[in-house]
């Protein structure tokens, strides 16, 4: 999810060949929710923080994470999933 229009997470999506859509927060409602709507002193506060959230089946969080370093991101989520037994 971010914070940009629809039509620019479509292209995002289009040029990256994702399968699946892009979610757009234009008002960042759901960013204040999940607290990655950054301070008007921070860096980038146009863009919304990096968060990922593992939601169990009953949809509550599992886990929570402050993404930092994108490549080494995913196998840990997956790390997570399985240890959770979510997959």
């Amino acid at each position: 999810m971010s914070f940009d229009p629809p039509e620019q997470n479509l292209g995002f999506a289009q040029k990256y060949g994702f399968p699946f859509p892009l979610l757009s927060d234009v008002d960042r409602s759901v960013g204040a929710r999940y607290e990655t709507v950054r301070a008007p002193d921070e860096a980038n506060p146009d863009n919304a923080k990096r968060r990922t959230y593992l939601i169990d089946p009953e949809g509550r969080i599992a886990r929570a994470y402050r993404v930092t370093d994108i490549p080494a991101h995913p196998p840990h989520v997956l790390e997570d999933l399985r240890a959770l037994r979510i997959v």
